[in-house]
């Protein structure tokens, strides 16, 4: 089953937090409100994700295309484009459908 997030409301009672990234992504801890809540949804079985984007949705898309670098070891060669990631964690098996609304 599809769990659909709606993640485009303007945030306008976090003000100070919104201005520059969307309420989905206000951090509760080290992590944003939006993990949070797939959190809670992956605890139940529910693994399959579409989050409809909207204000200032590049953010959100900017922070799951690069989820595996923020959240794991990764050794980076540099001058060529070889990145490896170590390890796991315990998202693996999440599908995150990202839809601009």
């Amino acid at each position: 089953m599809k769990v659909v997030l709606l993640a485009g409301g303007l945030g306008t009672r976090l003000r100070e937090e919104t201005e520059f990234r969307p309420k989905p992504m206000v951090n509760i801890g080290a992590r944003p409100i939006l993990w949070h809540i797939m959190k809670t949804y992956a605890h139940y079985g529910h693994q399959d994700f579409v989050v409809c984007l909207g204000y200032k949705g590049d953010v959100i898309r900017d922070y799951f295309l690069n989820y595996e670098v923020r959240h794991r070891d990764v050794t980076v060669t540099l001058g060529t484009r070889d990145v490896h990631v170590h390890g796991s964690h315990a998202e693996t098996g999440w599908t995150v459908t990202l839809a601009e609304t």
